[in-house]
């Protein structure tokens, strides 16, 4: 972890996750997911949408996928980063313009998302906590992030 600013530290029901985030891809998402969670907003917030060999989704404060922040939609910011294991990136409706504070991890390599959603992280520790998330959309008892801080915060 030499970027601590640039770092964020998950804790999870099912383990702790570093993710590396890449401002040079993605400055605005970058700039958001930070604020986000030096506001505290995702604290306690469930994995709601776990699919099983493709990805887990999370940061909707209603638990539904149909909700986000008060803060303003993000315009979009795709980059030619491709969605492999591990990949943070962020959850928007069909309209490119429309990602907020949900994201996803990517399980394996998705590259039919490539350029089409907006690449801003890697998790870089902590894989297996997401691989051991409950299942499901939404999972029957679903996982939650416990904690999540800026890694310059901690």
């Amino acid at each position: 972890m030499s970027d601590l600013e640039n770092t964020l530290l998950l804790e999870t029901s099912k383990g702790n996750v570093t993710i590396t985030l890449r401002p040079d891809l993605a400055p605005g998402h970058v700039k958001r997911i930070k604020e986000l969670a030096r506001e505290g907003f995702y604290d306690g917030i469930v994995f709601h949408r776990v699919i099983d060999g493709f990805m887990a989704q999370t940061g909707c404060p209603k638990g539904t996928g149909m909700g986000g922040s008060k803060k303003p939609d993000l315009k979009a910011e795709f980059n030619a980063e491709p969605h492999v294991r591990g990949t943070c990136s962020m959850a928007r409706t069909n309209q490119p313009n429309t990602a907020n504070s949900q994201f996803f991890i990517c399980f394996k390599d998705a590259s039919f998302l490539n350029r089409q959603y907006t690449v801003w992280g890697q998790v870089t520790e902590g894989m297996d906590a997401i691989d051991a998330l409950a299942k499901g959309e939404p999972p029957k008892s679903p996982d939650r992030i416990i904690k999540m801080r800026v890694a310059a915060d901690a």
